[in-house]
């Protein structure tokens, strides 16, 4: 498939993920005529009527929307998570059936994998158990939009299901963990504090992926990947916050001290095993001590 000749959707287009995902696709040579980059204000998807304009006259749907924050927003808007989530999903879904559309990317999440998944999480070990509470409204719906397009692959659509890491980088909203991090070490640097005292033990491990090399897999899944399995689309690395914070500290030249002031937390670990991604012909590109630097880059010309 080429898509450079390919009408293509992206929703979520003003958002994080998808501004790299434009200028990822730019890159590749896509012509600006050939995208729809939709956002909320072209029209709202939880409307299946909405929807149904979107596609119009599209080859390719990349569905990127939703409605997603950090581990208080989701607490806070469990019910909202879900329903607008899973609402917006199968409407697109039906919507791109309806007009006959090539092939549906959907932004999926390494929260989708169950408890019960044995670590480094493999994609056939998506559906082992709920998933972990903190996320699990917003896991739930990609879980229902993988169903759903798995069931109207029997009718011809094709589809890619990305699992993705906690991405970061230029762009990202400041109520994620590394954006907290590097604005905590760049105040506490300001103000010669000698010391900066962390909530909770820093045990607790993510897998992060930098967004431009998200992007990359996205676009790839456009052009090339076609499957009723999903896709682990990681950094395949473990990095405990602890570590983290260690590093984030250590590259905006914070010379203080760094405590973590909680007791023990129940062990919360996050990698995803990259090497069906990797047979495929994606790998990430930037480690996270270069995509750090570029992040907080970005952060200081705020």
């Amino acid at each position: 498939m080429s898509l450079k000749e390919k009408k293509i959707l992206i929703t979520g287009a003003r958002g994080f993920v998808g501004n790299a995902v434009l200028e990822r696709l730019a890159g590749a040579g896509v012509p600006k005529k050939n995208i729809t980059a939709h956002s909320q204000e072209a029209g709202d998807l939880r409307s299946p009527e909405a929807c149904e304009e979107a596609v119009r006259g599209v080859q390719i749907v990349i569905h990127l929307a939703g409605i997603t924050g950090g581990v208080a927003f989701h607490r806070e808007n469990a019910e909202r998570m879900y329903e607008e989530n899973l609402t917006m999903g199968i409407n697109l879904v039906a919507a791109s059936m309806k007009q006959g559309i090539e092939k549906f990317v959907m932004a999926g999440s390494l929260t989708e994998y169950g408890r019960e998944a044995p670590l480094p999480y493999r994609e056939e070990n998506l559906w082992s158990g709920e998933p972990k509470p903190a996320h699990a409204p917003y896991a739930r719906a990609k879980r229902a939009i993988l169903a759903e397009t798995t069931r109207r692959r029997g009718e011809g659509l094709q589809s890619a299901h990305l699992l993705l890491a906690s991405m970061y980088g230029p762009g990202e909203r400041d109520d994620f963990v590394i954006p907290k991090l590097i604005h905590r070490f760049l105040d506490a640097k300001e103000k010669s504090e000698p010391r900066v005292l962390e909530r909770g033990a820093g045990a607790s491990t993510r897998d992060f992926l930098f967004v431009k090399d998200a992007a990359e897999a996205i676009v790839m899944a456009a052009d090339s990947y076609d499957a009723a399995e999903p896709l682990n689309i990681a950094s395949g690395k473990e990095t405990s916050i602890r570590d983290l914070a260690s590093t984030i500290g250590k590259l905006v030249g914070y010379e203080g001290t760094i405590e973590f002031n909680g007791s023990p937390e129940k062990e919360d670990r996050v990698v995803a095993d990259i090497s069906r991604a990797k047979k495929w012909g994606w790998s990430p590109r930037t480690d996270l001590e270069e995509g750090l630097k570029r992040t907080i880059e970005w952060h200081c010309r705020k």
